[in-house]
């Protein structure tokens, strides 16, 4: 199977699961739990006092799950996700979905948590919204945080430019609302390739079946026409809006709140669900959420830079930088020119990126400590930094001007220079001090 369940029993055979039985509230109680247990194992809300539903939250919220997700481990997320990417193959088709169970138009018996005090309401976390593509008729699958405003209608984000908000754009120059559908808890596989931004006209179900080893199947809904994951717990179908909005704010991967936003409104016409459902809840900036955002860039990062550059070893996202904003590039260098070209070459690959450092293969790129140490043995300011102003950003970077998506970007040479003597950058070591066991010596 390739549905929701099927991970969770993967994960709950090794130990990665911990289930709470104690009723709980939506109302900041599951948030302050998630936050608790952030970057270990996943957990399972039996009883919520708001809601009928069971709630996961956490789920793919270390690498070791995230590996699992994506049909590997650990060690070869980056391989799993690029050859999934490349090899990107249809789902089938079948008559029904499971979620077809049962039917309701109330979104409010979801259990929509609040998160923080100052958003402005609950937020559903883990939507994938599926709309078709106006030029090719395709379908396209991307993340979108959507807020509850009644029982049948909801804000729902989105970045302009991207691929829903063109569908929506498209639809609204021709007078129409834009039909989409929407997926909560799902496995985790969709949700990934839904967080990764594929070329216009690709869609990332596509990926998400080639992750899943051809497993995954579709089901076509009555209303939109749109076919969703077959195994989906809570499926929506209805329209986006062309004519009204809603003011909103939330957290983003920075774990800042980001600013008052007029949203389009999204009206329901039809919500499924499976037996006893399981809702997934991911809490903004924190490790599930920044992970969901940016492994998928740091693969793509994987993928470029070694084509471009055979001398790169290994690409980071680091957890400082939220997975998003600084990156590390780890790179067995041949010329003193590589790291200002690969600095150049990142930036391209990823806009959203204000700061780019490359190491060398000594430097663990998972390091801060590391990181640290490589710039302060191996960096000098005046030749070794790059500078670039005034350039398209991040619109999440709070320092950023946020109006015009305008920013300052930084790339750090801490490689060794190869002018100079090797000896004066080596690490030292003491030989075999890995067969040495401190218990033989104090008892």
């Amino acid at each position: 199977m390739s549905d929701l369940r099927s991970y969770i029993s993967q994960i709950k055979k090794i130990h990665e699961l911990k289930t709470v039985k104690t009723p709980v509230s939506t109302k900041f109680e599951i948030a302050g739990i998630t936050a608790k247990v952030d970057g270990s194992h996943a957990v399972m809300f039996e009883k919520i006092k708001e809601s009928n539903f069971r709630l996961i939250s956490n789920l793919i919220g270390t690498r070791k799950r995230f590996g699992i997700a994506v049909g590997g481990n650990e060690s070869n997320i980056h391989e799993k996700v690029i050859l999934a990417i490349k090899k990107a193959k249809k789902p089938k088709i079948v008559s029904s979905g499971k979620f077809m169970e049962n039917k309701s138009k109330n979104i409010l018996s979801m259990p929509i948590v609040t998160h923080f005090e100052k958003e402005s309401g609950p937020f559903i976390t883990s939507s994938v919204a599926y709309a078709k593509n106006p030029e090719t008729g395709k379908q396209n699958s991307s993340f979108h945080r959507m807020m509850p405003i009644d029982e049948t209608h909801l804000s729902i984000r989105m970045v302009e430019g991207r691929h829903t908000h063109r569908c929506f754009v498209d639809a609204k120059e021709h007078g129409e609302d834009l039909k989409i559908a929407i997926t909560v808890g799902v496995h985790p596989a969709i949700s990934i390739a839904g967080a990764y931004q594929a070329d216009w006209g690709k869609d990332e179900i596509d990926i998400a079946n080639s992750l899943l080893g051809g497993k995954l199947t579709l089901a076509k809904l009555p209303f939109s026409g749109l076919n969703v994951p077959s195994g989906a717990e809570i499926v929506m179908e209805g329209k986006i809006l062309q004519d009204k909005t809603h003011p909103e704010w939330m957290v983003e991967m920075l774990q800042t709140y980001d600013h008052k936003r007029s949203q389009p409104v999204f009206e329901i016409e039809n919500m499924f669900f499976r037996n006893n459902p399981i809702f997934h809840d991911v809490l903004s900036g924190y490790s599930e959420h920044r992970l969901l955002m940016g492994m998928p860039i740091e693969s793509k990062l994987n993928g470029e830079l070694k084509k471009s550059f055979s001398q790169t070893k290994q690409v980071s996202l680091s957890d400082g930088g939220c997975n998003w904003l600084h990156a590390v590039v780890q790179i067995k260098k041949k010329n003193d020119s590589d790291p200002q070209k690969i600095i150049k070459k990142t930036f391209e690959s990823h806009r959203s990126l204000k700061q780019v450092t490359v190491v060398d293969e000594d430097i663990d790129v998972n390091s801060a400590e590391s990181i640290e140490y490589a710039m302060a043995t191996r960096f000098q300011a005046d030749k070794d930094l790059v500078i670039i102003k005034n350039v398209r950003g991040s619109s999440l970077d709070p320092s950023s001007n946020q109006q015009k998506l305008r920013t300052a970007k930084m790339g750090i040479d801490a490689t060794r220079s190869l002018s100079k003597r090797p000896e004066g950058f080596e690490l030292a070591k003491i030989p075999k001090i890995d067969k040495i066991k401190l218990e033989k010596y104090f008892k």
